[in-house]
């Protein structure tokens, strides 16, 4: 619950996403909406204002309606676009049912989906028109593709003649978009989760679970004039919280080129506040000591976040002027970072903290739509992921002598169930209605929450003891040198197979060598003893694996753990 003496930041309510898109045109009209750059490397940025944005959805969903795609499920793949969120808006004002689809995945798996979720319309950016073409024989009940842009296939249709005609119906009378009455409790769209502790589930989620995940969520933080969009949006981080949330707020929304241009477009852009997971954050940090070693200012910066945070007791902020330097290169504008999908070292969000920029570390799942819970702007807890959203009831389930059991969640944001598996849905609730979120976690007696593991990364040892390799992972992440590191149970072959806890490490190589480390086996063995040390006996990491290439990851830039080989010598 929010602390009475923290006072409710504003926010818009809305009930579906036509009335979002309306709502925010009418109160900003020419404020711009979304930017973005037509070709990476171009100087002009584009600029679409809230009022042409509407335009262009009311136009579009026209003609949609017209070609029969209201209440039909639409497959709707391709990079973060300006087509891609005005198609995503739009079909679910015309009450289509969205399947948006990683446009990373192999063919056969894009094809397995389309399938599987009985698609009939699918709606492709040309810069995966070569998989399309490869399966369009493999998806035989899909009626129309549709490009975002010019297309190459047979009998394709291309969106841009499908907003021209939408535009002379509407100017013809045609009023049918507003007409379409859309019912919030009904299917929505089809989300599959990534997986990456095993095969992924269809979420269903309807208008009502996005939409009040959004209005009750933003009544606890306070987003700024412009965002950077650089999360996949086939991912609800992404399409609810980036999208809906400052689309419905009036933020700016300027769409990354791409993973490679994002150092780049930060200083460029200067946004005033990002929305990222956790290991883009960790890039930062890291990118940030990495700039201050090579100019030989390390030592200083140190001596300055510790005579800053000084000042700041004294209630004399600086940051802004002592850093400004190491915020230009954020763009020198950055103040807040809004945070989810794994865990985030406290000492991360510290030392951001001490030079000017928040983050609000918060906690969320596809399931839940996906906000569950977040820090506040001037109000945080260390080591916590703040406090559930209004309206949503949080409970841990079978908790220990620490309090500490599985997190379960209920609410007007928690998802419908999982398409065409009722065995799965029924056993992700409890008797009471509650959702079981798989992740262990505690509430203190404030009502803040505080994640421990991953129910389902969890090691069970054979004492019965349990251990969540997050904890160990986070002490880890600390040592200089990690790059990426994984704690699981490990077969040992030298030892019949007796299961053993691995540390497996993905080191910065260049860090260390520039340190003088050249034996980085022995280098971590002796670091990991120091950390063995600090903890109980059965939760000591018998075995340490460098590896020499990253960890497998999905597009969220979540490590696949079921992906990694678990066996030692």
């Amino acid at each position: 619950m929010a602390d009475v003496k923290y006072p409710l930041y504003e926010t818009t309510v809305f009930e579906d996403f036509r009335i979002m898109v309306e709502n925010a045109a009418e109160k900003f009209p020419d404020r711009t909406a979304f930017s973005y750059k037509k070709r990476p490397k171009d100087k002009d940025t584009v600029k679409v204002t809230y009022a042409e944005t509407r335009e262009y959805i009311r136009h579009m969903g026209t003609e949609l309606i017209h070609m029969g795609l209201s209440d039909k499920h639409v497959a709707l793949i391709g990079e973060s676009s300006y087509k891609w969120i005005c198609s995503y808006f739009c079909l679910m004002s015309i009450g289509a049912v969205v399947v948006p689809i990683d446009k990373d995945l192999p063919p056969d798996e894009i094809a397995g989906i389309i399938n599987f979720a009985e698609c009939e319309y699918v709606i492709y950016s040309r810069h995966i028109e070569d998989k399309i073409s490869k399966i369009r024989d493999k998806i035989p009940n899909v009626r129309t593709l549709i490009c975002m842009s010019r297309a190459k296939i047979d009998g394709a249709v291309e969106l841009f003649d499908i907003v021209g005609r939408g535009r002379e119906r509407y100017n013809a009378g045609d009023n049918s978009f507003y007409n379409y009455r859309i019912d919030r409790d009904r299917l929505a769209t089809i989300v599959f989760t990534s997986g990456t502790t095993g095969k992924g589930k269809g979420v269903m989620l309807s208008q009502k679970n996005i939409v009040s995940n959004m209005t009750q969520g933003m009544y606890l933080f306070a987003i700024t004039p412009k965002t950077m969009n650089v999360l996949p949006p086939h991912h609800t981080f992404g399409s609810t919280v980036n999208f809906v949330g400052h689309f419905s707020q009036g933020s700016e929304i300027y769409i990354s080129s791409g993973l490679k241009y994002i150092a780049e477009e930060i200083k460029e852009q200067q946004p005033t506040h990002l929305v990222l997971v956790p290991l883009f954050v960790e890039t930062l940090y890291k990118k940030m000591w990495q700039a201050a070693e090579k100019s030989g200012r390390a030592q200083t910066l140190r001596r300055m976040i510790k005579v800053s945070n000084f000042l700041r007791k004294l209630g004399i902020d600086l940051r802004r002027k002592l850093f400004r330097s190491v915020l230009d290169a954020f763009g020198g504008k950055l103040e807040l970072i809004i945070c989810g999908g794994a865990y985030l070292h406290q000492e991360i969000i510290d030392t951001f903290e001490s030079i000017g920029i928040t983050i609000l570390n918060g906690y969320g799942i596809t399931e839940c739509s996906p906000l569950i819970s977040c820090n506040r702007n001037k109000y945080q807890k260390k080591g916590s992921v703040g406090v559930p959203i209004l309206g949503s009831t949080v409970k841990i389930h079978n908790p220990d002598e620490n309090g500490e059991g599985e997190i379960c969640v209920k609410g007007p944001h928690v998802m419908l169930g999982y398409y065409k598996d009722p065995e799965a849905t029924e056993a992700a609730f409890d008797d009471e209605g509650f959702f079981r979120t798989g992740d262990y976690g505690r509430l203190d007696e404030d009502g803040w929450l505080y994640i421990t593991g991953r129910l389902k990364n969890m090691i069970v040892l054979s004492n019965g003891k349990n251990v969540y390799p997050e904890e160990i992972e986070a002490e880890i992440s600390n040592v200089f040198g990690v790059n990426e590191c994984v704690v699981y149970a490990g077969e040992s072959k030298s030892q019949n197979g007796k299961e053993v806890i691995v540390a497996e490490i993905f080191p910065d190589f260049d860090a260390l060598k520039e340190k003088g480390i050249h034996d980085v086996q022995e280098y971590f063995e002796e670091r990991i003893k120091e950390i063995n040390s600090r903890m109980v006996v059965y939760k000591a990491v018998k075995k340490v694996k460098i590896r020499e290439e990253e960890f497998p990851k999905n597009t969220s830039r979540k490590i696949i753990r079921f992906a990694i080989d678990k066996t030692i010598e």
